[in-house]
């Protein structure tokens, strides 16, 4: 067994920054994860949740869609939203309790020792 770390090809890598993390690069997109990780809503009930304006919800539910993060499903006349890959959210879990952690080091080693 080998000691030398393998590293991910370049354009694995590149697919990854393109495809997920760029995605997740808007707040508002994060959120509406989070949202459709308790269920399909529509256009209208995310609206409502986000307080967001509805071009602005959809727009971005366009581009989580184009990346294959959501899927649709349409209710008669309404347009339907739901996580393609529930996985994602767990992961973004994971990344808020590492921030935490570095919040809490960073305001840790700011404090005056005793």
């Amino acid at each position: 067994m080998s000691d030398t770390p393998t590293l991910i090809p370049v354009h694995e890598l590149q697919m990854l920054h393109d495809n997920i993390c760029q995605t997740l690069g808007d707040p508002k997109r994060i959120q509406l994860l989070y949202a459709l990780s308790q269920g399909p809503r529509s256009v209208n009930a995310l609206t409502e949740l986000l307080e967001a304006p509805q071009s602005t919800v959809s727009r971005h539910l366009a581009v989580l869609r184009q990346r294959g993060l959501v899927e649709t499903q349409r209710d008669g006349t309404t347009v339907v939203y739901s996580l393609a890959v529930p996985e994602l959210v767990v992961i973004i879990e994971s990344m808020r309790g590492i921030l935490r952690k570095m919040l809490a080091q960073q305001l840790e080693s700011l404090s005056p020792t005793s």
